[in-house]
């Protein structure tokens, strides 16, 4: 039986595009309290059902798959720039392709203005209008209003008239920033992206008996499968461990690991690669709030997905991104692994030298490529000490050092030494638990 919380959200995903959702109709037609209604539809726009918007209130919009992060809905515009919206309400869910900046003559302008589009314009009444004709909904910047007759015509064509108190730089910036942010979450595959769907998923119920593991097993050639009740709730998973030397007639949950580890589609591969190497767990069932079974990730899903996502092109740079850029291989060096790195005014703090979350990052990056000189595989770390540091300067070059103490199968440990001029400037030991490739 669904939770009322699931029974919410399923009701909201099933709304059309664009209805008006709110606390008390919610809990009216659903018989749920205002809280339980106002909890589920939070997490309704966290899921990115629906979006609030300031004296609109909120609506139902289109939910973005991840190739089309990118792009913006004319509400998430509205919450973007603090905007006020004027008119075309019922077109806020809409998403729009591209925004143009009014800055020409009005002949000129609307060549750009098309379909799909925002224009993102100051008082220019006409300019309002045509493009509203054109298809287009209308920023309007500066805190400006427009005519009564606009704003007829933005109802009629169910296009936004959205005006917003920043100026129009402050605007596109605000705009720009949004989508950019969006490009750094696309990069960041999580395990729904990845994982083999329920319908492909091999699943055992607690009754069945061990002679059902291995017709799978046969089947398949793998030999770990989740065990579901008949609500499809997770409660034990089975290895071939499990089953050496058990009798065929014996059922699954006298031999099965009860309460086993899983993990939620919404949290990142690189998580779930934590995960699965610190347990030493070769596959993991994916469950959503109530526990029941969505799909499952093997160790081999998530170290080809980590592999494909270095080979990605960045597309939003994080700061990881730009501080690991700076670094330099060091050729000349008389000890084999030295990096070179420049430290730019935006990794310093606020008194000019190299912030403490950067010299993390340095230490952290110098450990990878030097531990992947030794093993072809990804880390993870699992214990960092920075021991002593000195002020490092803006815009001064130093030299990392990482030397590799001990190296195993499965774990690494390496003293990393920062020198500027020669002089050490700081040093630090990390522990890491090495991944297989």
């Amino acid at each position: 039986m669904a939770t009322k919380h699931n029974q919410i959200l399923d009701h909201i995903n099933s709304l059309p595009v664009g209805h008006k959702i709110s606390v008390r109709q919610i809990a009216k037609e659903l018989n749920v309290s205002e809280g339980t209604a106002y909890r589920a539809i939070k997490d309704a726009e966290n899921k990115g059902y629906v979006s609030t918007i300031e004296r609109v209130g909120t609506i139902r919009i289109e939910k973005k798959k991840k190739e089309n992060i990118e792009k913006l809905t004319y509400a998430e515009v509205v919450n973007i720039v603090d905007g006020q919206v004027l008119g075309g309400r019922e077109g806020l869910h809409k998403t729009l392709n591209k925004f143009v900046i009014g800055a020409m003559k009005l002949e000129a302008m609307m060549r750009y203005t098309g379909a799909g589009n925002l224009l993102i314009i100051g008082n220019r009444i006409p300019a309002h209008q045509l493009a509203l004709e054109a298809g287009a909904a209308v920023l309007i910047t500066g805190g400006f209003d427009t005519e009564e007759h606009v704003k007829r015509l933005a109802d009629e064509l169910k296009l936004p008239v959205i005006s917003s108190s920043y100026d129009t730089f402050t605007v596109a910036t605000l705009i720009n920033r949004a989508i950019y942010d969006q490009l750094i979450k696309k990069e960041i595959v999580l395990v729904e992206d990845i994982l083999t769907p329920l319908e492909e998923t091999i699943f055992l119920k607690p009754d069945d008996t061990i002679e059902e593991w291995h017709r799978y097993n046969e089947q398949t050639m793998h030999g770990r499968y989740p065990i579901v009740d008949d609500n499809m709730k997770v409660l034990g998973i089975i290895t071939s461990k499990d089953v050496i030397g058990v009798p065929a007639e014996t059922q699954m949950e006298k031999v099965m690991t009860k309460s086993p580890i899983t993990v939620s589609g919404k949290i990142s591969v690189a998580s779930a690669a934590r995960m699965m190497v610190w347990e030493g767990i070769e596959l993991l069932p994916v469950v959503d709030e109530g526990n029941r079974l969505q799909g499952i990730i093997s160790r081999q899903d998530v170290l080809q997905a980590l592999q494909m996502i270095q080979r990605q092109p960045q597309v939003g740079e994080t700061i990881e991104d730009i501080v690991t850029n700076q670094f330099i291989n060091t050729k000349e060096a008389k000890t084999e692994n030295v990096y070179r790195f420049s430290v730019t005014p935006q990794m310093t703090n606020s008194i000019g030298t190299l912030s403490y979350g950067v010299f993390t990052t340095i230490v952290t990056e110098a450990t990878n490529r030097v531990l992947r000189a030794h093993k072809k595989g990804d880390l993870v770390v699992e214990n960092l000490t920075i021991y002593f540091v000195k002020p490092i300067q803006i815009e001064t070059v130093i030299e990392v050092s990482p030397k590799v103490m001990e190296i195993g199968r499965k774990f690494g440990k390496v003293d990393v030494e920062v020198y500027q001029e020669g002089e050490v400037v700081g040093k630090a030991l990390l522990m890491v638990q090495l991944i297989d490739r």
